[in-house]
């Protein structure tokens, strides 16, 4: 829980530069999330969103605050909120000018053929693995043990 920091000028625009609560919880649900039983708020003089209430797994919770937080004018999200069944938080990245889903790969997997599971820990904010923009925040999964292995060996060795 906490506050995370967005950048305000990148992002899906909604009405006007000041999203209303309706406008953002629209948004969320046209990304196939549900916002039953959250609470969201928006401050327009902060342009930070508040973000309450209890969600399934960490997956959603993070999707959740990309989907907040890569709104046009979205400065910051409170995280408020509270998971069933967690797990490790993901890392999370911001792109920058040049960035490919690959090249994120790379730098955090060792392995730029894996930008698959960015883009699926992404979906569906991301609609294509070529669409991504700089100040986009990603979620960018933890790698498991096996995962970790096969990043780490030379390329001759990998499966």
């Amino acid at each position: 829980m906490g506050l995370m920091d967005f950048f305000k000028d990148a992002g899906e625009k909604l009405f006007g530069h000041n999203p209303s609560v309706d406008d953002i919880k629209k948004y969320i649900e046209k990304q196939g999330l549900s916002t039953k039983g959250l609470d969201l708020q928006y401050d327009p003089k902060s342009n930070r969103i508040t973000i309450a209430g209890t969600v399934p797994d960490q997956a959603t919770k993070e999707k959740l605050i990309l989907c907040c937080g890569n709104i046009y004018g979205v400065s910051g999200v409170d995280d408020r909120l509270t998971v069933n069944t967690p797990t490790p938080p993901s890392q999370y990245y911001t792109v920058q000018n040049g960035d490919t889903l690959s090249k994120i790969a790379l730098k955090f997997y060792g392995d730029s053929q894996r930008y698959p599971e960015i883009f699926e820990a992404n979906r569906p904010m991301l609609s294509h693995p070529d669409k991504i923009y700089p100040g986009q925040s990603l979620r960018i999964p933890q790698q498991g043990p096996q995962q970790t292995r096969v990043a780490e060996q030379r390329p001759e060795q990998r499966p």
